[in-house]
Order: structure tokens, then C-alpha cells, then sequence
């Protein structure tokens, strides 16, 4: 990539890359030719329609080997030199802010002291704002925060004392974050910085990417973190049902001749996609291929609505009517109002307004279909359907825990499913990168790959991957050979990314104590000898030692680590049965995270004593304590 970039600045880099990832929603790390013109618009580049299309042609023609009709990042980085040279692209950073709904904030980066210009979407604020008053309007402790008002900023101001975040964590992905210790009343700045660490220890436990954000960032409300940060916590409370071991209605969305595996490795988007096209099919109308260029004239979701909406045939189900009336109508903004007036009916008007369906935003109105979706998704099980019931059994907690470790650092593409997600080794690599395992990115075949031996080229990337594990990073990969990864043998994959997160992890505690190797016995002395000066009675063994189950040592420790941190009266100390062990590792986690420790273990982990995962929790926790010292 370096001789893409050679007359590109890091601070137009850093700017282009924030485009790049506005129009590329998924996270995919392609834009298609389709949104790559949305990406000009974005830009208001003074670019006739002609000349757009001539670009989007050639970069298609020379870029994209296989004609899918995708663009990484790296060309699209080279295209924007090209129009540089040619003094096309000098307007980039002004116009962009001009583009209407678009809020141009000035500020400094870290990286150059040249005020940057960060831009965020009012389109983007309105739809979150209404559906955080929507979500909340019950919350007894957001009592004194909402309804907020979509028209001005108060948004940014609401978030900074961490509360609101904390429920809209707990609203996407319940139980994320134990209420007990989120702090509610007579707040000051410390107890409100406790609270937006919380959150952000919280929202990167399920999956949310926080490299950059820290909790001085949300309590000055800086709106294009707060915004980032707010979409990835309500995408994960869209699309936590679709997915097919959630919701095997799905399975009706099978196509003629496909297997059911090749469904299961679909992501939430591309489930969606087919989704509203499997409705638009029973309507007799034509497919679309995205949620930006084909949806533009309302009629796709008028037909969707038309095919959800409730007929009246179940026992307690009222019929609705859908008025068609406003379909011929020769505008398309009254016609997209119309259409939304019809949506209304179903309780789904959320995320989008005429304006944003006639504009094409991707990203609202991804959200607008995920939300009828969760509402009407209208599909049954097919009867008699003989598949594998193994496939439907939906990810254990560890896999779940690998994934978000994964997403929150931030890999592209996002892992939805982490077996068939990590089958080109893709995944693997980069996650060595920042783990410092050195990977010659000339040795890795990157998508897209040819349409005949495409597999050939990820089992390539899937041998080097072993290959570096056992070589370049010492990691125990015995019997582990790189179709296992490829055809994702849910053991071995499994031992290899273990290896990655307890080698990320350990590295962190690394840094702290001046490059010293850390192991087990390292931290399990740590873990007791602070104890042991906190004048605490606990102490532990291994990472096995049953005491554990109990989370007592884990409180203790956040105790003599971070004092008052614990409040005593929440901890059962005698007498203790499985829920109360259960209450104990749902405080002890949040209480973690609060004061600063980015734990990723579930409750469950504690109580039955995962060792694997409780190693991450006490080192998580000595981060924090020798980051206290220093």
C-alpha cells in the first residue's frame, strides 16, 4: 500500500478513511460501484455524471479481477491521488462539509497539529436520538434525560455522564452490564468517568470498536465518536435476532438447491437483503441489490410492507391495512411519505425520514428494514425440513467471546460467524499484526479471489497462518494443519485464536512492567500478594481453584485495587447458591470494567470456573493495578 499513498498526506489518509468507512456500512472493507458514486456525492467532487461513471468503470475494469463490482480501500486511496494530480479533488475536505445534513466540527488530531475537520450526520443524530426516546421512554433513571430533541445537540450533552449508554448497551444486548453498578445519583466527574468506562469496557465486550475513543472523548461529546460508538451498540441490538440458530424461520429463505451451511454463513446485511427480496418475490416485484441506489423510490418497501403486514389470520391478530394509494405518485419525496405513513401503522417509522429514503442512506436504511424485520419478519419454518439440528445450535459463549475480542479491535471484515469468517486466514493475520507476530502481507492472497480456485488461494493464506503460528509466534499448534482452519474445524480453530487473545492479552501486561515476559505463575503471585496487602482473606491456587466459582477473589482484588470501587452490600459472602454465585460474577464483571479493566469473560465463565477465561479476567485487573502504580 506505501506507494499508493506516496503524495497523500496521513492526516487526508485518516480523512479519506473516515469516507471510506461512512459509505462502506457493513464493514466490509469493499464499497461497491454503486456506493463508490455515493462516495463522490459525499465528496461533492465537481465531477459531471458522465465522468463518474467513466471513473467507476475504469477502476472497476482495472481493479477488480473477478467483476463483482467491488473496491478495497488501497484503490480507492490510489483513485483519489489520480484525481488529485488533476486538481479534481482539492475540494474534497471543503465541500464535504457542505454537503447538506452534513456538521462540520473543527479540531486538532493527535496526529498532525493542523486543525482537522470532523464531520458527523444530522440525519445519522435525528435517527438515533428518536430511537433512543422510543427505547428508554420507560427507564425510571433516564427520567431526567428524555425525550431529547432531535433538532439540536442536546444528544452529545445527554450522553456525557454515561448512564444513557450504559442502558442503550443493556436495551441492544440485555444484561450486558449489571444496573448495580452503573452510578445514577449525585454524580461528580470521577463517578461519571466510572460510568462512561463502563460503557466503553461494555461495548467493546460485545463486539463494539473502542480503539479510539476514550471517556474524555464521550463527556466533551464529540459528535463523530459519540455517533460511531451509538450505531455499532444499535446494530448489535438490530441484528442480534437474525441470525438463523435465533430465528429458524430464516431457513424459508433458502434458495432452490442450497444447502443450508451456505445460509448459515450469510451475515445479518446480506440476510436482510434476501429477506426483503424473498417478500418482494411473493409480490411479483423486482429484486434489489442494496439499500441505497434500489430503494430510492419507496416502491420496493412499499411492496414489503404489503407483504408483512399482519392479515388477520392468527387468533389474536388484527389485520392491518396497507394503503397502496400513495405508490403511483409521481414525487418521490411524498411518495416515500406516504410509504412511511403506511410503516407507521406497523410501529416501524424509526431510523429513516422521505428525505433519507429518496437520498439512499445506506446506513439508515439498513437499520429502517432490520427494525420491520425484528418486527414482521412474516417467514415460517418450512414443514417436514430435514437439516442437520447440529447447525442450528447457534455459538457457545467462548466463540462469542473470541468474536467480540476480535471486532472490537477493530478487524475487516467485521466476523459475524466465526468459523466461516476466519476461512481465508484473513482474520488471522491481521490479529497477528497486533499481537506482533511479523506477517509478510506479500505472502497473503487478498480477495477478491479468482472464481476458480478461490479456495486453493485461502488455504494458501490458511498453511501460512499455521505456518507463522508455529514459527514466528512458539504457539502449540500440534496436529493443526491449515485446511482445519479452512473448513473450519471448530477445535483447532479454536486453539489457535485462544493462543492470539492470550498472547494480545499478556502482551498489554508486558508493556506495562517495562517488556517483562509475563506467564500464569506471574500473575497468580501478583493476584496474592496484593490481596494478601489489602489485608483480604481470599487467595488462589490456579486458575482452576474453585473459590473462584464464588468471585470473591475477583472482588477483593477490584477492592485493593480501586477502594469503595465495591460496595459490600451487593456481595453475598455467606451462604452462597447458584444464583447468588451467578449475582456475585454479573457485579464482579461490571465493577471491572468500571474502574478501567477491558474484560471480555462472561459471568458465566467465573462461576463454572473457566480457566481459560478467568486468566483473562486476572489479567485484565493486574493491567489495571500496575497502570495504577505507574
Amino acid at each position: 500500500m506505501e506507494n499508493n499513498i506516496t503524495t497523500i498526506s496521513r492526516e487526508e489518509l485518516e480523512e479519506l478513511r473516515e469516507a471510506f468507512n461512512k459509505i462502506d456500512i457493513d464493514n466490509s472493507g469493499y464499497v461497491s460501484d454503486y456506493e463508490l458514486q455515493d462516495l463522490f456525492k459525499e465528496a461533492s467532487l465537481p465531477l459531471p455524471g458522465y465522468k463518474v461513471r467513466e471513473i467507476v468503470e475504469k477502476i472497476i475494469s482495472v481493479a477488480d479481477s473477478n467483476k463483482d463490482g467491488r473496491i478495497n480501500f488501497e484503490e480507492f486511496v490510489s483513485l483519489i491521488q489520480e484525481l488529485k494530480s488533476k486538481d479534481v479533488s482539492k475540494s474534497f475536505r471543503k465541500s464535504i462539509n457542505k454537503k447538506q445534513g452534513i456538521t462540520a466540527i473543527g479540531g486538532t488530531s493527535a496526529i498532525s497539529s493542523e486543525g482537522t475537520q470532523h464531520s458527523y450526520s444530522e440525519e445519522e443524530k435525528v435517527a438515533f436520538v428518536n430511537w433512543i426516546n422510543k427505547a428508554l421512554q420507560d427507564d425510571p433513571d433516564c427520567k431526567h434525560l428524555l425525550p431529547m430533541n432531535p433538532s439540536d445537540a442536546s444528544l452529545f450533552k445527554t450522553l456525557a455522564d454515561g448512564i444513557l449508554l450504559c442502558k442503550m448497551i443493556n436495551f441492544s444486548q440485555p444484561d450486558t452490564i449489571d444496573e448495580r453498578a452503573i452510578n445514577k445519583k449525585k454524580l461528580t466527574p470521577f463517578t461519571i468517568s466510572e460510568n462512561l468506562n463502563l460503557a466503553l469496557n461494555s461495548a467493546s465486550a460485545i463486539g463494539c470498536t473502542v480503539v479510539n475513543i476514550g471517556s474524555q472523548d464521550l463527556q466533551e461529546g464529540k459528535p463523530h465518536l459519540v455517533l460511531g460508538l451509538l450505531w455499532q451498540i444499535i446494530k448489535v441490538g438490530l441484528f442480534a435476532d437474525i441470525e438463523i440458530s435465533r430465528n429458524e424461520a430464516l431457513i424459508a429463505l433458502l434458495n432452490e438447491g442450497e444447502e443450508l451451511d451456505q445460509l448459515m454463513k450469510l451475515s445479518p446485511e446480506e440476510l436482510l437483503l434476501r429477506w426483503v427480496n424473498y417478500h418482494l418475490a411473493n409480490a411479483g416485484w423486482q429484486k434489489i441489490s442494496n439499500f441505497s441506489q434500489d430503494i430510492k423510490d419507496s416502491r420496493a418497501y412499499y411492496h414489503l410492507l404489503n407483504q408483512i403486514a399482519p392479515k388477520g389470520d392468527g387468533l389474536d391478530e388484527l389485520p392491518i391495512k396497507i394503503d397502496m394509494s400513495g405508490f403511483q405518485d409521481k414525487n418521490d419525496l411524498r411518495r416515500a411519505e406516504y410509504m412511511l405513513q403506511q410503516a407507521d401503522k406497523l410501529g416501524c417509522r424509526q431510523f429513516v425520514t422521505p428525505a433519507d429514503v429518496v437520498a439512499g442512506n445506506p446506513k439508515l436504511n439498513l437499520a429502517f428494514v432490520a427494525n420491520l424485520f425484528n418486527t414482521y419478519p412474516a417467514l415460517h419454518k418450512p414443514e417436514n425440513s430435514s437439516y442437520d439440528l447440529n447447525l442450528l445450535e447457534g455459538e457457545s459463549n467462548e466463540e462469542r467471546t473470541f468474536r467480540n475480542w476480535m471486532n472490537s479491535l477493530g478487524v475487516s471484515p467485521y466476523v459475524n460467524h466465526l468459523y466461516s469468517d476466519l476461512s481465508d486466514a484473513l482474520i488471522i493475520f491481521q490479529l497477528y499484526d497486533m499481537t506482533r507476530v511479523p506477517v509478510d502481507w506479500n505472502h497473503v492472497n487478498k480477495p477478491p479471489y479468482p472464481l476458480l480456485g478461490a479456495n486453493m488461494k485461502k488455504i494458501e493464506n490458511c498453511n501460512y497462518a499455521v505456518e507463522l503460528g508455529k514459527t514466528k509466534a512458539k504457539f502449540s499448534l500440534v496436529g493443526i494443519a491449515g485446511h482445519d482452519l479452512n473448513e473450519g474445524n471448530p477445535t483447532l480453530t479454536l486453539a489457535l485464536v485462544w493462543q492470539l487473545m492470550r498472547r494480545y492479552t499478556l502482551n498489554v501486561l508486558s508493556d506495562l512492567g517495562e517488556g517483562e515476559k509475563v506467564n500464569d505463575e506471574i500473575i497468580i503471585s501478583w493476584v496474592n500478594q496484593t490481596l494478601a496487602k489489602a489485608d483480604k482473606k481470599t487467595s488462589i491456587t490456579s486458575f482452576k481453584d474453585k473459590s473462584i466459582s464464588t468471585s470473591l477473589p475477583v472482588l477483593d482484588l477490584i477492592d485493593a485495587i480501586a477502594p469503595k470501587a465495591v460496595r459490600p452490600e451487593m456481595v453475598k459472602r455467606e451462604d452462597i447458591s447458584y444464583q447468588d454465585k451467578l449475582n456475585n460474577a454479573k457485579y464482579a464483571i461490571s465493577v471491572a470494567r468500571k474502574i478501567g479493566a477491558r474484560i471480555y469473560a462472561l459471568p458465566d465463565d467465573l462461576v463454572e470456573v473457566k480457566p481459560k477465561m478467568v486468566m483473562t479476567v486476572f489479567a485484565c485487573l493486574m493491567g489495571r493495578g500496575l497502570n495504577k502504580i505507574k
